[in-house]
């Protein structure tokens, strides 16, 4: 059995108890190698209590913290898009290039999308 079966053969209570793990671990990941994630996430911690505060509606509550959070997946999706490209190879190449700009372009994107969303809603 390779690595991969190893954890894929995992199922029920077991799996579910490693997945947090695993995600514990990335997001550890993100907060010590990656600045921008640090960034945004104290972001969060600033505009996540002030949605909770400003907001007058449920509604407006989940698309305030929902913008934040995606800005938070989206940085992680980023980073591991950034990682990958570099374990593959460390020289320059047009498509690791390109992969890298639409990353960031999708970070870019979701800050957009949240700055919109805070307007349309506080506005």
């Amino acid at each position: 059995m390779n690595s991969a079966e190893h954890f894929k053969g995992k199922q029920g209570l077991t799996r579910l108890i490693n997945a947090l793990g695993y995600s514990r671990d990335g997001l550890r990941s993100a907060w010590k190698n990656e600045a921008a994630f640090r960034e945004e996430a104290l972001l969060a911690a600033i505009a996540i209590p002030l949605a909770l505060f400003l907001a007058e509606t449920g509604v407006d509550r989940a698309l305030l913290i929902g913008s934040i959070l995606l800005v938070l997946i989206v940085e992680i999706l980023n980073s591991a898009v950034e990682a990958v490209v570099d374990k593959a190879s460390p020289e320059m190449h047009e498509l690791a290039k390109r992969a890298k700009d639409m990353g960031s372009a999708a970070v870019l994107l979701s800050l957009v999308n949240a700055a919109v969303i805070w307007a349309c809603v506080l506005l």
